[in-house]
């Protein structure tokens, strides 16, 4: 599987995932993912910043209220042109392009910072799209990103639950098969029965990696390891949605930080 066959999968995405996100079903990124991430994120005002898999741009648009100078892109057009609808619609000053993150059409150290959110797992090109973020970065620049936990979210993974039903521990395999390009089908657990119904589920393409691998390619791309967080929900959060109350007995999600 390649770049363009990954495009045409989330470009059919696009319109039912913009759809449920901006009615606030996408919960694990907007009770957890994005807070922990923006929380960990250096001062940005007055730098520009590419976002890396922007999807609608609704971390592209947090970034630029913060006074970064931003650009996203990603590799479907429809999520491309849901993302400057809402750029016309609220103007924030963010410029938008449908490209592959394995060639960025920019050039050589241009931008202060890339963020990308939850989308390297998603590419099929992880070598490119890490040296390619390391290319269009300035000497001093940083590259934060959130992927799917590499240790717990594997090829082959279930929940445990206790005799009343509750997740109680995960049980993970194949950790090392690295398989490429499996196709997970599913939507926002949290959208209304109704809504999905009718939507059409998501067409996920997957590239598992050990987080090893992860690592030595940041570290061969010439990145520096600068922090690095595996985020959960506290007693509140999971309280006020216990949707995301299970990431409190494993890590689903890892976050980092690498400086050029």
């Amino acid at each position: 599987m390649d770049d363009r066959e990954v495009g045409k999968m989330w470009d059919a995405n696009a319109d039912a995932w913009t759809k449920l996100a901006r009615m606030g079903y996408d919960v694990y990124r907007d009770h957890l993912n994005t807070p922990a991430f923006m929380k960990m994120l250096p001062d940005v005002s007055g730098m520009r910043g590419l976002d890396i898999g922007c999807g609608e741009g609704h971390n592209t648009r947090l970034m630029a209220k913060r006074g970064a100078d931003m650009t996203g892109i990603d590799i479907a057009r429809r999520f491309a042109h849901h993302a400057a609808a809402a750029e016309t619609e609220e103007p924030l000053g963010i410029s938008y392009a449908a490209a592959s993150g394995g060639a960025l059409p920019f050039r050589d150290e241009c931008f202060d910072f890339a963020v990308a959110f939850m989308s390297l797992m998603d590419m099929a090109c992880h070598e490119e799209a890490v040296s390619e973020a390391y290319r269009v970065l300035k000497p001093g620049g940083f590259l934060q990103f959130s992927i799917i936990h590499p240790c717990f979210w594997t090829p082959r993974w279930e929940w445990i639950r206790n005799e009343a039903g509750e997740k109680v521990a995960v049980a993970c395999g194949d950790y090392f098969g690295e398989r490429w390009g499996v196709i997970e089908e599913w939507i926002f657990g949290a959208a209304p029965q109704e809504l999905r119904d009718k939507l059409p589920k998501f067409r996920v393409p997957r590239f598992f990696r050990i987080l090893s691998s992860w690592m030595n390619i940041l570290a061969e791309a010439g990145f520096r390891l600068e922090q690095m967080q595996e985020p959960y929900a506290d007693e509140e959060t999971a309280k006020r949605c216990p949707d995301v109350a299970d990431t409190r007995i494993v890590p689903l999600f890892l976050h980092a930080r690498y400086r050029k």
